[in-house]
C-alpha cells in the first residue's frame, strides 16, 4: 500500500511555511545595512544608529526589535547591541564570519521573490542592486564564497587524495580560498589563479595575507570567452558549472582540456543530484536558485557531467567525493601524449 505522504502537511505547518521568508529577510537587511557592524562593541538608541546608519527612523527600530524578538540583536533600557558572541559570526572581522554570505542572500532573497514570473516567463529574474550598490553586491558574492568554502575547504580536497601536481589551474578561484587550500596541501606546487578583472584584486590581497603570494600567477579573462592558461596538470573547476547550460559547460571543459598538460586532471566541485532530480533537498531547490538567476544554469547528475566531460576530450570521471551540498567532487583524466 502506498503511504499517503500528504498527511505530514496541516494547514499550520503550511502557513508557517508561506511566511518563513519573513525572518530570513529581517535578517538579510540587517546584514545589507550593516547594521551588526555599526553595534560593534556599541549601545545605542534606535535613533543613534538610524543616524549612523543615514536610515529611516521609524524603519530602524521596527527591524531592530524584529532583530530582537529573533534573537540577533539585544536590547535593554531601549539600547540595543549584538549579543555575547555574535561579532565572530556576523561581523566583517569576526574569525568565523558570515556576513558577506547573509549580504548575498539579500540578493538572492530579491531573485527568488520572482520566481513566479520567471517560471511564466522563461527568463531569469530582473536585477536589482542592493543599497550597497553593484560593486559592494560582487564583493559579497566573492566573500560569501570564501564564508562557506574557507572552514572546509582542506577537508574537502583531502578526496583527491594523493594530491600529486606541479601546477594548479583554479579557474573562477575568486579571492583565493580554494587556491590556498591546494598549496597548503602540496607545499611543493604553484597555481594559476583566473578570473574576471574585478576579482583580482580581491584575490591579490587574500594570497598576500596568506603568504602565498610568490606561488600563484593571477591572470584576468573570462573563462567562457578567453583561452586558459596552459601547463597546469590540475584544473580546479569549483561551484561552476551550475551557473551554466550544458552546452556551455561543454564548452567549458573543451577550453580545460586544450589547457591542461597531457596526463593532467580536471577535478570539478559542485552540487551533484540524482536522476530524479529531487534528491539531494538542496540540490533541487539550488536548481530553482540557478533559474531565478541564470539563463540556463542548473544542477546536473553524474551521468550528465560524464557525458560532457567525454564531449570534451576527457576519460575515466569518477566521483571521488559525494555530498548532499555543493561539496561533491567529480574527476577526468585527459589522456597522455602516446
Amino acid at each position: 500500500m502506498r503511504r499517503n505522504t500528504n498527511r505530514a502537511w496541516t494547514a499550520d505547518k503550511l502557513l508557517n511555511l508561506g511566511k518563513s521568508y519573513q525572518a530570513a529577510a529581517v535578517y538579510a537587511a540587517a546584514a545589507e545595512l550593516d547594521l551588526f557592524e555599526a553595534l560593534v562593541g556599541e549601545r545605542l538608541t534606535a535613533n543613534e544608529l538610524a543616524r549612523k546608519l543615514r536610515c529611516d527612523p521609524r524603519g530602524s527600530v521596527i527591524l531592530l526589535d524584529a532583530l530582537v524578538a529573533l534573537r540577533l540583536v539585544a536590547k535593554r533600557a531601549e539600547r540595543y547591541s549584538l549579543p555575547a558572541g555574535a561579532s565572530v559570526f556576523l561581523t566583517s572581522c569576526g574569525s568565523e564570519s558570515i556576513l558577506a554570505m547573509a549580504q548575498h542572500q539579500a540578493n538572492c532573497i530579491r531573485n527568488w521573490a520572482q520566481l513566479a514570473s520567471v517560471v511564466k516567463t522563461g527568463r531569469p529574474a530582473e536585477r536589482m542592486p542592493s543599497v550597497r550598490g553593484t560593486a559592494g553586491d560582487a564583493a559579497a558574492f566573492i566573500g560569501a564564497m570564501h564564508n562557506i568554502s574557507a572552514p572546509n575547504a582542506g577537508h574537502v580536497i583531502r578526496a583527491l587524495r594523493p594530491l600529486r601536481f606541479t601546477h594548479l589551474l583554479d579557474i573562477g578561484g575568486a579571492s583565493g580560498t580554494w587556491t590556498m587550500a591546494f598549496l597548503r596541501a602540496c607545499p611543493s606546487a604553484q597555481a594559476t589563479l583566473f578570473d574576471l578583472p574585478h576579482v583580482i584584486p580581491m584575490a591579490r590581497h587574500r594570497l598576500a595575507a596568506a603568504g602565498l603570494s610568490r606561488r600563484v600567477r593571477l591572470v584576468a579573462g573570462d573563462f567562457m570567452k578567453d583561452a586558459l592558461p596552459a601547463g597546469a596538470d590540475l584544473a580546479w573547476v569549483s561551484a561552476i558549472v551550475h551557473q551554466n547550460s550544458r552546452a556551455q559547460n561543454r564548452a567549458l571543459f573543451s577550453n580545460v582540456f586544450q589547457a591542461l598538460a597531457p596526463g593532467g586532471r580536471i577535478a570539478i566541485r559542485d552540487i551533484l543530484v540524482e536522476t530524479s532530480r529531487t534528491r539531494p533537498v538542496a540540490g533541487a531547490l539550488f536548481a530553482v536558485n540557478m533559474l531565478v538567476a541564470t539563463a540556463g544554469g542548473g544542477t546536473f547528475t553524474f551521468h550528465e557531467l560524464c557525458e560532457d566531460l567525454i564531449v570534451a576530450g576527457f576519460t575515466q570521471p569518477t566521483v571521488r567525493r559525494r555530498d548532499t551540498a555543493m561539496n561533491s567532487i567529480v574527476v577526468a583524466r585527459k589522456p597522455a601524449e602516446e
